[in-house]
């Protein structure tokens, strides 16, 4: 009876097994692999390519003029004076109190009256993607119906963001590929046409991909007929003190519409003016009406926040409190800072004219007239394709460079290879 039972067990457990082998198995049987990042794909095919001329111009972070990454002096120093007193404890859900504040005086002004009256619902988040991500999820938790209109084109990730948080998009003319400049005439049009009270994306400075801006008369047109049509911005700033070196002149877009009493919304990042990529650390404000407003906003941000990732990273927000709450540290980021955009705008105007040196037949104005870290070259797809088969440069494949992969070592290289593949378009 006894070996019967031990059988019989074998038998059940062995069936279970296989069953269970097989239940297992098909659990994934249906996800197929990923489509590539377009942009995180050219950095691994670059780190593949054996070649000893290859070039990447296609990553979205700097690099100074021998093509290394860069850590900035003010952080470096930040750093120093904070490893004696760090610790590992939480944040709360809102992030650092002192991060916060001096990142909202960056965007709102140091004398603010926004700040004071406490109008401003405002959170830690990581990076530009969270905050963007942080604000999507509140549109569709608090404005269900809603749709986003999205600038074409725009960077990659902004569909991605506001897909995941099921908010319906819609587009709005921004550049006109012959002009390789702002296409404003049809950009004002879809923002009369769009329905009232719609929410608009909209690149606070230096537009990624393209390096388009509106003037400050342009900005200005615009605030007004948002006003007229009770239109929503939502700024992502990615780039304050990258574009021009200035950090007042890069914000100005944002004091337009405040000036002119807009609610707007905004996403800011340390990843790009502070060389902290890879710590994460930025923030997400709404203004609001009063201060009783943005104590219930900031406190359904961080409802939001809590499941997604509970609360944010602590290091870097030491390191940006540090920096800006320090005068010298801060007047040091501010030189720094400058001395990045400085050297982009050096390459632009370099390797315009190494083109033009070459006799191109085509206007390449655009170089200089675009600003921050990318330029939207114009080029096809398939030239593209040429410069990487041929000449081994990466980028991708909607022609965007990035200027702070161009170094005085490769900026001729790259001249020539891009005079070759679009000499005779």
């Amino acid at each position: 009876m006894a070996l019967r039972t031990a059988i019989t067990r074998r038998i059940l457990s062995s069936s279970s097994a296989v069953h269970g082998s097989r239940s297992m198995s098909s659990w994934w049987k249906n996800v197929e692999p990923a489509p590539k990042d377009p942009i995180l794909g050219v950095t691994e095919a670059f780190l593949a390519d054996p070649s000893p001329d290859k070039v990447n111009v296609g990553v979205g972070a700097y690099r100074d003029d021998n093509g290394k990454p860069v850590v900035l002096d003010c952080v470096r120093e930040a750093e120093r004076r904070i490893a004696g007193n760090m610790n590992m404890e939480y944040l709360p859900m809102g992030g650092s109190n002192l991060m916060v504040e001096e990142t909202l005086k960056l965007a709102y002004g140091e004398d603010s009256d926004l700040i004071k009256d406490k109008r401003i619902a405002a959170v830690q988040a990581l990076s530009g993607t969270g905050a963007c991500r942080l604000f999507a999820d509140f549109q569709k938790r608090f404005s269900p119906d809603s749709h986003i209109y999205i600038p074409v084109p725009t960077w990659s990730n902004h569909h991605n963001i506001w897909r995941d948080a099921n908010v319906p998009q819609r587009t709005f003319h921004y550049y006109h590929p012959d002009t390789k400049g702002l296409d404003f005439a049809s950009l004002m049009d879809d923002v009369k046409n769009a329905p009232k009270g719609s929410f608009f994306l909209l690149h606070a400075c230096a537009h990624n991909p393209t390096g388009v801006d509106p003037t400050e008369e342009q900005w200005k047109e615009m605030s007004y007929q948002f006003k007229v049509k009770g239109h929503f911005a939502f700024f992502d700033m990615a780039y304050q003190g990258f574009a021009s070196g200035d950090p007042e002149k890069d914000v100005k877009s944002i004091r337009i519409f405040l000036e002119d009493g807009h609610l707007i919304g905004c996403a800011q990042s340390y990843a790009k003016n502070m060389g902290l990529y890879g710590q994460r650390v930025g923030c997400l404000s709404l203004v609001c009406e009063d201060e009783k407003q943005a104590v219930a906003v900031k406190s359904q941000l961080q409802q939001i926040a809590r499941p997604m990732y509970s609360n944010p990273p602590v290091h870097g927000a030491l390191v940006v409190s540090t920096v800006l709450g320090n005068p010298d540290l801060k007047q040091l980021w501010l030189k720094e800072v400058k001395g990045m955009a400085d050297r982009i705008i050096g390459m632009r105007s370099s390797l315009r004219e190494n083109i033009e040196k070459l006799g191109s037949p085509l206007s390449w104005e655009h170089i200089t007239n675009q600003i921050g870290m990318f330029c939207y070259s114009g080029m096809t797809p398939e030239q593209v394709d040429r410069l990487t088969n041929e000449y081994h440069i990466y980028m991708t494949r909607n022609g965007r460079i990035s200027m702070a992969g161009v170094t005085t070592g490769n900026v001729e290289y790259l001249a020539k290879a891009i005079h070759e593949v679009t000499k005779t378009a």
